[in-house]
């Protein structure tokens, strides 16, 4: 090895080690990620728990996605979040008052049509499974302003909403439903939660270990080229 080939073997050696440490955090937040998504799915597919018997106040962090169940009257006070659906065209989601346990809430209907925005939905108590949601779908930057006049949200935002009817800070996104007389609530389409997390952390691992290979390969030939001209 000559004096001319330490400075770019050093640079090429601390250039894969970073490589191949940002390959490695990633590889961490894959693992990170893939926890997260279990815990919700797991929530997702338990047995339903009674509203109720849950601590309250409902948290975020512990009782995002469970699956719940709760009797409920609807008061007829509605919030429409502007929405369309495949093969089914533009409609809204319908964000409703609900009276549970003597205390309004909110409770995610699912889609209807335009011409079913105002048409009116079912007074009587329900027999509600669905799950909490706390949406992040509200982006100051880019989502317009509701338009309080016609009831037209673009997106769904609980501390909003719960503010606009004076509601807890509750919303249940409806899985399903039955009326008293035991026949399926009918009047929407239900639009139950899904898992929509970004999870690319296994796409930018491979990115950063791939150019790792690829400073290694250019910190070689570097290294044969300077050794050629000192020969």
């Amino acid at each position: 090895m000559t004096k001319r080939m330490i400075l770019p073997l050093i640079f090429g050696v601390a250039g894969i080690a970073v490589l191949l440490w940002l390959g490695l955090w990633q590889m961490q937040r894959l693992e990170w990620k893939l926890g997260i998504i279990d815990a919700i799915e797991t929530r997702m597919a338990a047995d339903p728990v009674a509203l109720a018997d849950l601590p309250q106040p409902l948290s975020k962090d512990v009782n995002n996605y469970q699956r719940v169940k709760l009797n409920a009257t609807l008061t007829g006070r509605e919030m429409h979040v502007l929405t369309s659906i495949k093969f089914k065209g533009p409609g809204f989601r319908v964000v409703a008052e609900a009276i549970w346990n003597n205390q309004p809430i909110l409770v995610d209907l699912g889609f209807v049509l335009e011409e079913s925005k105002d048409t009116p939905r079912t007074g009587e108590e329900l027999q509600i499974i669905g799950n909490l949601i706390w949406p992040n779908e509200w982006d100051p930057a880019f989502t317009p302003e509701p338009d309080l006049t016609k009831n037209i949200w673009f997106a769904r935002d609980l501390p909003r909403m719960s503010e606009n009817f004076n509601t807890a800070p509750i919303m249940v996104v409806l899985q399903s439903a039955t009326l008293s007389d035991g026949a399926e609530f009918s009047d929407t389409l239900p639009q139950p939660v899904s898992v929509n997390i970004t999870n690319d952390h296994l796409q930018y691992a491979i990115t950063w270990f791939s150019l790792a290979l690829v400073w290694f390969g250019m910190t070689l030939y570097l290294l044969w080229r300077i050794k050629r001209k000192t020969v």
